[in-house]
């Protein structure tokens, strides 16, 4: 992620400049590339501890705020002033901690030390310096059926060879990925779509109608199941151009290509992000529906704009299209990136009736100058992570196909069976698994799953 980078002491400017030049004075920071906003910020322009360590060095005296190249001229000695300070005082030295990839301003961010050398697990039951099969067949029973296995079962399987105990664990996953607890109604996928979908029962309609039904949400975890589970494709919880049934009693799945009251065209249709539900509570009446595109950067990237994630600003002038003030500067670190994400998804109406979900080339011609004195002219076409797009579908073709949408979508099933983000001491593992995810397992969660289960991180008590 390329963000706007560090910012100027005394004001809210926002200087390109910054990443590139940490890259520049400290290579070994940047394997991974750039660092973020971050680095030195907590809300953009508010500094952290180790930003206002920068900050301090940063030309003293001089006048504020610094003129852009008087900011790149000085940033090198700033660094190196503050290289070998502790800004967050956990014991390792800024450029360390930043080289490392962890953050000079978090204390409980730190390099990892590695294991104890010499472990001896003094455990009766399980080996606790490593991974451990027998553990990770209960905990998978657990975590993905929803029940220990038997004594008998456990026994069993204690007796078995490596091997083949490796070959009972991916049978063992693939009976519980089939199962009511894993994809069944208010099963755990159900559970991982609540942050995607956000559900509220109030206008909801069809099963479990609220007092407002304004769309079925049925269909948005009906999708999100489908795309998770099998031998499918995950980044089509983007790029669908259909619908999925659910049925009741067991719970089922059925892919159809037309659902009443979804109103988007097949042409028109970007999985989730087209759904009649996300129209509803993520645009409503807005006319510039920033709301939805930053719901589905957060929801499927992994990048909370509001907390200056995935600010990559294209290269397009800020508009402002609808009178809200973005162009103002403490507003335009953000909105530089936010607003042309949000211009493919200002063609589909919210909540206007039998035509809420549709797609409506002319939308904007709708609107009048209380909306905005430029608000008809809001183009289609916008920009993400900086590429040009004509319009939703390829904003969504793009977003599946980045790397943060795989990083994302590994990230919710590591948390979701690990238990936790991934440490610094898990990092190597946690790529390798995101880089396979991508490759030899062709963004199947199923296969990625099988992967993940024989991991250190899932496998060690």
């Amino acid at each position: 992620m390329v963000l706007a980078g560090l910012l100027a002491a005394g004001a809210a400017h926002g200087l390109p400049s910054g990443p590139a030049t940490v890259c520049a004075t400290w290579p070994a920071a940047c394997d991974d590339g750039p660092p973020d906003c971050t680095l030195c910020h907590t809300l953009p322009p508010a500094r952290n501890a180790f930003g206002l360590d920068v900050e301090a060095a940063l030309l003293p005296g001089a006048p504020r705020p610094l003129a852009p190249a008087d900011f790149a001229a000085a940033l090198p000695d700033a660094l190196a002033a503050v290289a070998d300070g502790d800004s967050d005082g956990d014991g390792f030295a800024n450029r360390a901690e930043v080289e490392a990839g962890t953050r000079p301003a978090d204390a409980a961010s730190r390099p990892g030390v590695g294991p104890a050398p010499g472990c001896t697990s003094a455990n009766p039951d399980w080996d606790v310096c490593g991974y451990d099969a027998p553990y990770a067949f209960r905990k998978l029973h657990l975590d993905v059926c929803g029940a220990s296995p038997t004594f008998e079962a456990l026994t069993a399987f204690r007796a078995l060879g490596p091997d083949a105990q490796r070959a009972a664990l991916g049978e063992a996953l693939d009976a519980c990925l089939a199962t009511p607890f894993w994809q069944g109604r208010d099963g755990v996928l159900w559970q991982l779509g609540h942050a995607k979908i956000r559900p509220l029962q109030a206008v909801k309609s069809g099963l479990g109608a609220g007092p407002v039904p304004l769309a079925n949400y049925d269909d948005d975890y009906g999708l999100f199941v489908w795309t998770q589970s099998g031998d499918r494709d995950a980044r089509e919880v983007l790029t669908a151009d259909y619908y999925v049934e659910v049925r009741e009693n067991p719970t089922r799945y059925r892919l159809v290509t037309a659902r009443a009251g979804q109103n988007a065209g097949t042409n028109h249709r970007a999985g989730m992000l087209t759904t009649r539900w996300f129209a509803v509570i993520n645009t409503m009446f807005t006319p510039v529906n920033r709301t939805a595109a930053a719901q589905a950067y957060r929801a499927y990237l992994g990048l909370d704009i509001a907390r200056s994630e995935g600010l990559i600003e294209p290269e397009a002038p800020l508009v402002d299209y609808d009178d809200k003030g973005v162009e103002a500067e403490a507003c335009a670190v953000c909105h530089r990136t936010l607003d042309p994400l949000t211009y493919p998804f200002t063609r589909y109406h919210g909540i206007t009736g039998v035509s809420t979900g549709a797609y409506d080339r002319a939308r904007m011609t709708r609107f009048g100058p209380e909306e905005g004195a430029r608000i008809r002219e809001v183009p289609e076409a916008g920009f993400i992570f900086g590429e040009p797009v004509a319009d939703l579908v390829a904003w969504a073709r793009v977003a599946a196909d980045s790397e943060a949408f795989a990083r994302a979508t590994v990230a919710d099933y590591w948390r979701l069976l690990v238990g936790h983000d991934p440490t610094d001491a898990e990092a190597e593992a946690f790529d390798g698994l995101v880089d396979r995810f991508r490759g030899e397992h062709a963004y199947q969660v199923e296969r990625m799953l099988h992967d993940l289960i024989a991991l250190e991180a899932y496998g060690a008590p």
